[in-house]
């Protein structure tokens, strides 16, 4: 019967693999897999294990209490997830991200390629890398008119904002799994692998900066757009104190993740509600949206436009890969992958140039059914920077090149030739000062 449950998973795999091309959402192949292979192992009666980490061997365990167990290890990502969106679509609400617009006075292609930069690299680590991606390129479209010049600002965002995610527990969904698994802490993380994300952000974009695409000046529009609402600033600047809060609360009272984002998000509500009551000038498409007498509601709008699919997605992709772990199929094949590359560093790296292949999140939550090393082991840190910053060598190979392939309509092939290789360039940097640091300093 595991033959038949490989096969049923990697059918799965392909399907979201290929969803392009079927023209079908990932998150259906990804509920219909979790479902099938949970069936299997109930009507076939088939033996379940939960890994002891410390004798670091399979124990038996009933179907009922480890499928309840991967349940609540990923309701936890989940809730974590909606509040971080959610307190992200609020301050949308109020167009608080049209602050950072203001920041942006420069008309000379090479500085505002380095401001992109590190505007991707800082907000990809406290709101995500997909959000990050899709606030720049949205205000990349205010400023920059010309077609080709902004693809090649979009291909650098992309590298830089998957850069940004790896180093932040908040940062990326691979991060955010390894962190609320406790396989990762949040300043242990900080350390092991700032560095190798600004180095694989750094050398991508200083060799770019070099290229003709990124010389010159660009037209600027005389006419400023005024503000959606005069609360934008203050929004903006709440909602990312409150996400960085997150990891600070954690730490204090070793409490999960989710319940310090649940306190942001009611914080971040609260001020949202008193400044929507306060009748600010806000987009008539917005009102509409909203049924008289709902006062507007902040929170009510922003919880209609998050990623639903994105959360069913991730539902049924990490409750599939738990399937397969507590058959101990991923704790056999880690063995015997073992066996045949024992320098576990050449693995992690494959594991990052398969990500950009395959997406990532069931990648890491294979690698963590795979592999039983203890909180804050080297091998948790480097998976953290492969998978985050592998998936940028192609545009579909993460969340941020998706997201910016469907905003700017950016060829595959285009982006193959032209930014595959600096985003090469940028994790292969990192990662040979990632293994720098592990043995000769930290």
């Amino acid at each position: 019967m595991e033959t038949i449950v490989i096969i049923v998973f990697l059918a799965g795999y392909l399907a979201i693999t290929l969803e392009h091309n079927l023209k079908i959402d990932k998150l259906i192949p990804a509920l219909a897999m979790m479902a099938i292979l949970w069936a299997i192992i109930a009507l076939t009666h088939m033996d379940v294990f939960e890994v002891n980490a410390q004798l670091k061997e399979l124990e038996p365990t009933h179907l009922e209490e480890i499928l309840l167990h991967h349940l609540g290890k990923t309701a936890e990502i989940l809730v974590f997830l909606l509040g971080a969106m959610t307190i992200v679509e609020i301050i949308d609400y109020f167009d608080g991200f049209a602050t950072i617009k203001g920041y942006i006075k420069t008309k000379s292609k090479r500085k505002l390629l380095w401001i992109f930069s590190i505007l991707a690299f800082i907000l990809s680590a406290i709101i995500d890398n997909l959000t990050a991606t899709i606030v720049l390129i949205t205000i990349l479209q205010k400023v920059i008119k010309d077609r080709e010049t902004r693809l090649w600002f979009a291909g650098l965002i992309i590298i830089n904002a998957n850069a940004g995610g790896a180093w932040s527990p908040i940062g990326d969904v691979t991060t955010t799994m390894l962190w609320i698994a406790d396989k990762v802490h949040a300043g242990s993380l900080v350390t092991h692998v700032l560095l190798p994300s600004i180095v694989c952000m750094f050398v991508p974009t200083l060799i770019a900066s070099r290229f003709k695409a990124f010389s010159g000046s660009i037209e600027v529009d005389e006419i400023q757009e005024a503000p959606k609402s005069k609360f934008g600033s203050t929004m903006l600047y709440l909602g990312l104190g409150a996400i960085v809060f997150v990891p600070f609360f954690k730490t204090i009272t070793h409490l999960p993740p989710y319940v310090g984002m649940m306190l942001s998000l009611a914080i971040v509500a609260t001020f949202a509600e008193i400044y929507s009551n306060a009748k600010f000038s806000i987009t008539s498409a917005t009102d509409d949206h909203h049924h008289e007498g709902a006062h507007h509601s902040p929170v009510h709008s922003a919880l209609t436009k998050i990623e639903l699919p994105s959360i069913l997605f991730f539902l049924g992709i990490l409750l599939a890969v738990a399937a397969l772990e507590s058959l101990g199929i991923l704790f056999n094949y880690a063995e015997s992958m073992n066996e045949a590359i024992p320098q576990t560093d050449i693995v992690v790296m494959l594991l990052g140039i398969g990500s950009a292949v395959i997406d990532n999140v069931p990648l890491v939550a294979a690698s963590m059914g795979m592999f039983s090393e203890g909180p804050d082991h080297p091998l948790w840190h480097f998976i953290a920077y492969s998978a985050g910053t592998g998936g940028s060598m192609l545009i579909i190979g993460s969340a941020a090149g998706v997201v910016a392939m469907g905003m700017e309509k950016i060829d595959f092939f285009w982006y193959l030739k032209k930014i595959t290789w600096l985003a090469f360039v940028g994790f292969a940097a990192g990662g040979l000062v990632f293994i720098a640091l592990r043995e000769f300093v930290l």
